[in-house]
C-alpha cells in the first residue's frame, strides 16, 4: 500500500498550514491555528472516527510517530482498541507511580533479593528479626523516600549505649535497605544511615559506647579439678561445657555445632565461617 507521505523537512520547518495533514495508515499531523502541532492516530470504531494523541512535534519526530502509528495498526489487526489499550497502560503507570513503598516493604524485598547469596537461613531470620524489633516500630509504615537521619537516630539512640553490638548491626541493615531502595529508584539522595562522616558525628564510636563486662575467670590451676567434677554429671549441658573448655570455643559455636562439622576419624571440628 502506498500513501502520500509527509516530508520531514515540511514538518520540521513548520511549512504546513493549519488543519489535519495525513501521512497515511491513520497517522496525521494536526496543525492548530496558533501553530502548535500534534501527532494523531485516527481510526474508525463502530462507524465513528476516533483520534488517539501520540504526542507533540517537539517531543516526537516524524520517524517515531510512524512507529507509534504502526504499533496501533497492529493492535487493530489483533482486534484490540488502541484508545482502550492506551488508557489501560496510562492507568497502570499512574498506579505504579502512586504506589507508596514503605520501609517495611523495602526491608522485606531487600532481604528476599539478598537471600540467594546467604548460605545460612538463620542469617536471613536474624536480619528480619532485628529490624522488626528495633526499626519497624518507628519506620515500618513510613515511605522509604521520607526516611531521614532523625528517624535512624530515633531507632538507634535508645540502644546505642546498652546494646551497642546489636545497634551497630541494626544500623548496617538499615543502611543496606536504604541503599537497595536507592538502586531500585524508590528514593534518592545520600543514605541517612551511613556511618562515616554522618552518624559518626551524632553517635559515639562503637568502641567507646560498648561497655565490656567480662565473665569471671577460673584460675588456671583449678581447671583440672573443675573438669573432674564436671565429669561426674551426665547432662548434655555438662558435656557441652567440657567440650567448650577443651576446644576454647565460644558458647554460641558449641550450641550451634552439628555432627556434619565434626570428623571423628581425624578428630577435627571445622567451625563454619558464619
Amino acid at each position: 500500500m502506498h500513501w502520500n507521505r509527509l516530508k520531514a523537512l515540511d514538518v520540521e520547518r513548520s511549512r504546513l498550514k493549519p488543519g489535519m495533514h495525513a501521512d497515511g495508515g491513520g497517522l496525521y499531523l494536526r496543525v492548530a491555528p496558533g501553530g502548535s502541532r500534534q501527532w494523531i492516530y485516527r481510526y474508525k470504531r463502530a462507524g465513528k472516527l476516533v483520534d488517539v494523541g501520540l504526542g507533540g512535534i517537539s517531543a516526537i519526530g516524524l520517524a517515531e510517530a510512524r512507529i507509534k502509528a504502526a504499533d496501533y495498526r497492529r493492535l487493530r489487526n489483533d482486534g484490540k482498541d488502541p484508545l482502550v489499550e492506551k488508557r489501560a497502560i496510562a492507568a497502570a503507570r499512574d498506579e505504579a507511580e502512586t504506589e507508596v513503598v514503605t520501609f517495611g516493604k523495602a526491608a522485606r524485598d531487600c532481604i528476599a533479593a539478598r537471600q540467594a547469596g546467604w548460605k545460612n537461613a538463620k542469617h536471613q531470620a536474624q536480619w528480619l528479626s532485628t529490624l522488626k524489633t528495633y526499626a519497624f516500630p518507628i519506620m515500618e509504615q513510613l515511605p522509604i523516600s521520607s526516611i531521614d537521619v532523625h528517624h535512624v537516630v530515633r531507632v538507634l539512640d535508645p540502644i546505642w549505649a546498652t546494646k551497642t553490638e546489636t545497634a551497630s548491626r541494626v544500623r548496617q541493615r538499615i543502611e543496606a535497605v536504604l541503599d537497595w531502595a536507592t538502586v531500585m529508584k524508590y528514593r534518592d539522595g545520600p543514605n541517612p544511615a551511613r556511618w562515616k562522616g554522618h552518624l559518626s558525628e551524632v553517635l559515639a564510636k562503637v568502641s567507646r559506647a560498648k561497655k565490656v563486662k567480662h565473665h569471671r575467670a577460673l584460675p588456671h590451676a583449678e581447671i583440672a579439678a573443675f573438669v573432674a567434677q564436671l565429669r561426674q554429671r551426665s547432662s548434655m549441658a555438662a558435656i557441652a561445657l567440657e567440650f567448650l573448655i577443651l576446644t576454647a570455643a565460644r558458647t554460641g559455636e558449641v550450641i550451634g555445632a552439628k555432627w556434619s562439622e565434626i570428623d571423628l576419624k581425624s578428630k577435627t571440628w571445622t567451625v563454619p565461617a558464619d
